[in-house]
């Protein structure tokens, strides 16, 4: 689908997602602008406009970028031979939080997705999102050893899933005050309540695993 993209150097290549994704993670989709983009990326707007459809097509494709790239670097055979819930979640957030580290619009250009309400791309977002997550979970997480669980514990998909609200709220939270999102201080918070519903769910004896 992106053929002309892709047959170019990879350095170009790079360029170009590096501009579309500082210049979504600064501004919402409406006042994004394709001309600052291809000025970053050292292209004429025309030729942005030759490698994707519109700005919505090119949005859409960094968004996938990302999903794909971030799988990329978090499944790999450490993650593969996890079979204990909490330590899989933990793996994964550990992979995220490095390349976060590395690449802050990557950041930025997260959370105006995830949050993108009202845009023209807003609907698309949340359909894609809450495919890949169910996708994902059910690929990744089928080799859990749900043996530690009580039984009354329940859908481990839902506990997964409080896990991402409270993760969520927390970003919200510091979002609306009109700070930025520290990554070191949201891991720290995510491992505390992490401890919190694996007092809940868990048998006793696998408590301090």
């Amino acid at each position: 689908m992106y053929e002309k993209f892709y047959s170019l150097a990879e350095d170009k290549q790079q360029r170009i997602i590096n501009a579309g994704l500082e210049v979504f993670g600064q501004y919402d989709y409406k006042h994004a602008s394709t001309d600052l983009m291809a000025s970053k990326a050292g292209i004429s707007k025309g030729l942005l406009f030759y490698y994707f459809k519109n700005k919505k097509d090119f949005y859409i494709f960094l968004y996938n970028y990302l999903i794909e790239i971030m799988t990329k670097l978090v499944v790999d055979e450490e993650f593969l031979a996890i079979t204990d819930f909490f330590d899989l979640l933990r793996y994964s957030v550990i992979k995220k939080h490095d390349v976060l580290k590395r690449n802050p619009h990557i950041m930025d250009f997260s959370m105006r997705a995830f949050y993108s309400e009202k845009e023209d791309v807003s609907e698309r977002l949340k359909a894609m999102t809450l495919n890949y997550e169910e996708t994902a979970f059910q690929k990744y997480f089928a080799r859990l050893d749900t043996s530690k669980f009580k039984e009354e514990a329940g859908d481990y998909f839902y506990i997964y899933k409080m896990l991402r609200w409270m993760a969520d709220g927390y970003m919200h939270d510091i979002q609306m005050s009109g700070h930025s999102i520290d990554v070191d201080t949201l891991m720290d918070e995510f491992d505390r309540w992490m401890k919190m519903i694996k007092k809940l769910v868990y048998k006793e004896e696998y408590q301090d695993d």
